[in-house]
């Protein structure tokens, strides 16, 4: 379907969730999820703004370099509330958990459960943003073929890269399909987004941890910081999984999870 400033999967019946994608794939990143959504659990999934090429992504440099992760909660926001959505799970991957906390500090109200995969709550360190600098400049030269070249290793475990090429293909082709300015805009967002670790002791919604044993780029004791730092959150660790594994195969474990009345998947 698609909304005023993008496209977005909905499926299901039941418990409104927002599912939102890592950097730099799409909501179809969901599509194993979709295609058999769990019993009474309706799944959301939005392409954030400029993804896949279906919405308008910024053009002009500044453009691309002032978007936020504030602008991508606005946008999910935006979109709840022509679904009518009052409050909803909201389960984060990688750069969807930098947006997910931008809507606890947006909307809290409007944040029922939350599911934080393979991301973490600090701001990027001087090392991390010259690194998308540099991304920024590559992506600019060679375009999206060039930083699938660069991530998709990252973003896959190890025991995937061996055994799995289907979804090394299929995440390759989730990063090609983008535009170069969805990219840049994003690297831009992702450089410059806030510090959310303040906000940790004030989250008070049920919190479920993701974690890849084989997640390269997000380490485990970040995940610790924000189970530590959430009162009576959960921490999973998914064994074989790599930065943006774990969530989708753990989804119908803690699907509903923020619904009232529901327990969160145990701690592994």
């Amino acid at each position: 379907m698609t909304s005023r400033s993008s496209r977005y999967y909905d499926t299901g019946r039941g418990r409104p969730t927002v599912l939102i994608h890592a950097f730099p794939l799409s909501a179809d990143q969901w599509r194993p999820v979709l295609e058999a959504p769990p019993d009474g659990v309706r799944l959301i999934a939005p392409n954030l703004r400029g993804f896949r090429g279906l919405a308008e992504a910024p053009r002009a440099k500044a453009d691309e370099e002032s978007l936020t992760m504030a602008d991508y909660a606005s946008d999910v926001l935006e979109l709840m509330d022509r679904l009518e959505i009052r409050d909803a799970t909201v389960c984060g991957v990688s750069m969807g958990g930098y947006v997910a906390f931008a809507m606890m500090r947006l909307a809290a109200e409007r944040v029922s459960g939350l599911v934080l995969a393979h991301t973490r709550a600090s701001a990027d360190t001087p090392a991390s943003r010259e690194g998308r600098d540099r991304m920024i400049a590559l992506a600019r030269a060679e375009g999206p073929p060039a930083i699938a070249r660069e991530m998709v290793p990252k973003l896959l475990g190890a025991t995937t890269l061996r055994e799995r090429p289907d979804v090394v293909a299929t995440t390759r082709a989730l990063i090609e399909a983008n535009t170069t300015e969805a990219i840049v805009a994003a690297l831009g967002a992702l450089k410059t987004r806030p510090d959310s670790t303040p906000l940790l002791p004030t989250i008070q919604c049920p919190t479920t941890i993701v974690h890849g044993e084989e997640d390269t780029i997000v380490p485990l004791a970040d995940a610790e910081t924000m189970h530590h730092g959430i009162a009576g959150s959960r921490l999973i660790v998914v064994p074989q999984a790599g930065h943006i594994e774990g969530a989708v195969g753990l989804f119908h474990s803690f699907a509903g999870f923020g619904a009232r009345g529901r327990e969160g998947p145990p701690v592994l």
